[in-house]
């Protein structure tokens, strides 16, 4: 299935910062309301279901026998005409 990218933002940012952005989305997500995301003129409003599917990763990207780049990736993830997400893989947690 193709990917259509709707919205993408990237810059380097304070741990605060980000930490700020991602109280934000855990307010929107507890008061079950729509997610709306703007960088200049662009901007995407989203509307997680209740139950989406919730995917997080850790990567590292770059050649086996050198440094490389290392990434923490948080996903939401859900049918456009579904109420659920689909996959579980277990308990998350994060100490």
């Amino acid at each position: 299935m193709p990917e259509e990218v709707l919205f993408k933002s990237e810059s380097t940012q304070t741990r605060g910062e980000i930490a700020s952005y991602l109280r934000s989305v855990a307010e929107k997500l507890e008061q079950e309301g729509s997610i709306t995301l703007k960088a200049g003129s662009e901007s995407v409003t989203m509307d997680p279901p209740t139950q989406p599917t919730f995917e997080v990763k850790a990567e590292r990207e770059g050649p086996a026998n050198g440094p490389g780049e290392l990434s923490i990736e948080f996903e939401l993830e859900w049918d456009e005409n579904s109420e659920t997400g689909e996959e579980e893989t277990g308990n998350l947690e994060i100490e």
